[in-house]
């Protein structure tokens, strides 16, 4: 008795190949049946997409050129003002030169180096600034301290050196007390 030269791997790779054939011929079928205008989509006038054609008794809107707008929508002029922002030094090493600023609008940490320093300046300090684009990220430019209006009470029988803070009587000498 010979054995069969079929052995079971080669009936189940037969096997596939039948069924990878039958597949094929019934996808080509379905694709046969299906028409071109299942497969057409149409755009409304309002942009939409749908599967109904447009009617063509419909009257079309009329849309003037001037109408039309492609460009990005025109925005009030800024003024110089609009770039200077407020902050605080969160950090700043003098020796290294450089910094951050927690920005009080947004609360986003900006870097500052020594040369974009108009005053100099240490943790903790609110300061005005401008923000540039750097190789990095954002960059503070123009750092100034920000001056607040505080006004100082002075009495009214003070010395001008008083009035001016810069010493006070005990400071004097004895000519200039009498």
């Amino acid at each position: 008795m010979a054995r069969s030269q079929e052995s079971f791997g080669k009936k189940e790779r037969e096997k596939k190949k039948q069924k990878k054939k039958l597949e094929k011929e019934k996808k080509k079928e379905n694709r046969e049946k299906g028409s071109l205008d299942d497969m057409i989509a149409y755009v409304d006038e309002h942009g939409n997409i749908t599967s109904t054609p447009p009617d063509p008794n419909k009257k079309k809107e009329e849309i003037k050129l001037e109408d039309i707008e492609i460009s990005v929508s025109r925005q009030r002029e800024l003024s110089p003002e609009d770039f200077i922002r407020r902050g605080v030094v969160t950090f700043f090493n003098n020796s290294k030169g450089y910094g951050f600023i927690r920005d009080v609008e947004t609360q986003e940490s900006i870097f500052v180096h020594l040369n974009g320093l108009v005053d100099s300046v240490k943790e903790r300090d609110k300061v005005t600034f401008e923000v540039e684009k750097g190789m990095k990220g954002l960059n503070a430019v123009n750092v100034k301290l920000l001056v607040e209006d505080k006004v100082k009470s002075v009495p009214e029988d003070a010395s001008p050196a008083q009035e001016e803070g810069l010493a006070s009587e005990a400071d004097l000498p004895d000519e200039e007390q009498e």
